[in-house]
């Protein structure tokens, strides 16, 4: 399962929406709270093995599945050790 098909996963699972495009703000659209955004990022740090820092816990990083993909994708390519 892909890193887009586990986030949007468990936002349907949890917040019980399926009606939403990649880009839909969560929070302009009513589909995830701030309440639920905690547990959106708690989820992001058990599944994906991460941490994330106050200073991340910005729209621009969780606001849509397209931003939530995309900070887990370069929180993840950070971690690894870089060639040479």
């Amino acid at each position: 399962m892909s890193t887009r098909e586990r986030i949007r996963s468990f936002i349907v699972d949890t917040f019980f929406v399926d009606e939403f495009g990649d880009d839909d703000s969560f929070l302009r659209k009513g589909l995830i709270d701030s309440t639920g955004m905690m547990e959106l990022v708690a989820f992001l740090e058990q599944d994906f093995g991460l941490k994330l820092e106050d200073r991340e816990l910005v729209p621009e990083n969780l606001d849509s599945l397209s931003r939530v993909v995309a900070f887990v994708e370069r929180k993840q390519q950070a971690r690894l050790p870089q060639a040479g």
